[in-house]
């Protein structure tokens, strides 16, 4: 059996996917993929992609980034990038994806800026029963 290109563990207001790839390509994507249609149907709004361990992302890599960002925004969460290597990172601002992205330096800070996002949220509601 071969040892598996990534794994997803459920949080409490999130799910971390951590690549343990060195390259992230078409031979994860698919897969990938399939696991995150699963999660929108579980209905997770948050996710955390740990991108450290990718020093290589290919145009399929992009695609799975996009899927989970389209997943998260049609839940109403968030989805956070973070740890990512120096090839990665050039490529998401060549592909003109900095801007449409949320991108952390650590893990920690993507968990904090959830947490903050999700606070934002919640006063977005009161302020709209305020007014």
């Amino acid at each position: 059996m071969s040892n598996p290109a990534y794994e997803i563990e459920k949080k409490d207001k999130y799910t971390l996917v951590r690549l343990l790839e060195e390259k992230f390509t078409a031979r994860i994507a698919p897969d990938l993929k399939t696991e995150l249609v699963l999660m929108n149907s579980q209905g997770i709004k948050n996710i955390i992609i740990d991108l450290e361990k990718s020093s290589y992302c290919d145009s399929s890599g992009l695609s799975v980034i996009l899927v989970a960002n389209r997943i998260c925004k049609e839940n109403d969460g968030c989805l956070v990038i973070c740890n990512l290597q120096t090839a990665v990172s050039k490529l998401i601002e060549i592909s003109q994806l900095s801007n449409v992205l949320n991108i952390t330096p650590t893990y920690e800070e993507a968990v904090d800026f959830l947490f903050m996002d999700e606070l934002e949220k919640g006063l977005g509601d009161i302020d709209e029963n305020l007014n």
